[in-house]
């Protein structure tokens, strides 16, 4: 599906940590969850927002997803939106 992005990366510590992304009614929906825990932890915008450097991670997916056509640019603009509304 052309809403849902997915990637992993590598804390600081070295474990994995894989990171889903569904966008849903104009609003992303991060889950994360590393590979020494069993359970998702899910950020629905409202009550829990994501990491910034997610969300930047995020930025750069759609960019190149973008470059490519798999993505539209309103998701890339969405997704810079949601980055400038973050607290730092």
């Amino acid at each position: 599906m052309r809403g849902n992005h997915e990637w992993i990366v590598r804390d600081e510590d070295g474990v994995k940590r894989e990171i889903r992304v569904i966008k849903e009614a104009s609003l992303f929906r991060f889950q994360t969850k590393r590979a020494d825990a069993d359970v998702w932890t899910y950020f629905d915008n409202k009550k829990t927002k994501p990491n910034p450097a997610d969300v930047e991670s995020l930025i750069e997916v759609l960019e190149r997803k973008y470059q490519r056509k798999r993505a539209p640019y309103s998701d890339l603009q969405l997704a810079k939106k949601m980055l400038a509304d973050l607290p730092r």
